[in-house]
């Protein structure tokens, strides 16, 4: 059984890494004659722009060979993953690469023809979209912010995101907003963080409405809290007074 797992596509701007998350299970056996003889892969590797990938060549990666170029790094393994990590990419990766494993008998070698077409951007403008088709929410709802581009899909991005110019910490591709509250209303924007200024997206603006109920609260809160600490206040200067004429009166007490 030969079977390999990734996506068709990915996108990478310049200068970025670039992560093809992938798997196979190979062919474990092969009948000969009257007897099922096992198979072991002993080689695996990368190329691109070669439908089969004769001889791992034009080689990305080959695991028989101490002369890989140190951008491509694979992160699988023999057994199973052949996850490949592209740092730095340029546009001599706007190519289709493609996963080869082989085995200790040619009925094991198998290439996956279909591959993972890789398009590398100069730079692309961000967008931000809302988990709600909305932008308008009340206090204590929840909400999930997603930077993405139109032009295709990125895979492991590093963002940034800021709220009214500021920085905030998240760094993912989508940005978590739960229990909302006045303070988070503002305009966020987001952009990739190797490349920040010219793939940073137009403001997407929230605003988050605070219910008469919820907006009263503090208010109510004040009143209670003054109005307990005059009486506390009150209670302690009665007290101090009938102590000063107590001594006054019954000086001998």
């Amino acid at each position: 059984m030969y079977m390999v797992s990734n996506k068709l596509g990915h996108c990478a701007v310049t200068g970025s890494t670039l992560t093809l998350p992938c798997t196979f299970t190979p062919k474990r056996s092969f009948t000969e004659g009257n007897r099922e003889v096992p198979l072991k892969i002993f080689r695996v590797g990368w190329c691109k722009g070669h439908e089969i990938c004769q001889g791992m060549r034009p080689s990305v990666y080959d695991s028989s060979s101490p002369n890989n170029e140190p951008r491509y790094r694979y992160l699988g393994d023999l057994e199973g993953n052949c996850t490949l990590q592209i740092s730095d990419a340029g546009k001599q990766d706007n190519e289709t690469f493609r996963f080869r494993m082989e085995a200790d008998n040619t009925a094991g070698h198998f290439t996956n023809t279909t591959g993972v077409k890789i398009t590398v951007l100069d730079a692309v403008k961000m967008k931000i979209s809302s988990s709600s088709n909305t932008s308008e929410f009340s206090s204590g709802q929840t909400v999930s912010l997603r930077c993405s581009a139109s032009e295709c899909t990125f895979t492991h991005l590093e963002v940034t995101w800021l709220k009214d110019g500021r920085v905030l910490p998240e760094n993912g591709s989508t940005l978590h907003l739960s229990a909302l509250t006045a303070k988070d209303s503002g305009n966020y924007t987001c952009g990739l963080k190797i490349n920040m200024r010219p793939t940073q997206s137009d403001p997407f603006r929230l605003q988050v409405e605070v219910e008469d109920g919820a907006s009263a609260l503090p208010l109510v809160a004040g009143v209670v809290f003054g109005v307990l600490l005059l009486m506390i206040t009150l209670i302690l200067i009665i007290f101090i007074i009938k102590r000063y004429l107590c001594i006054f009166v019954h000086p001998n007490i």
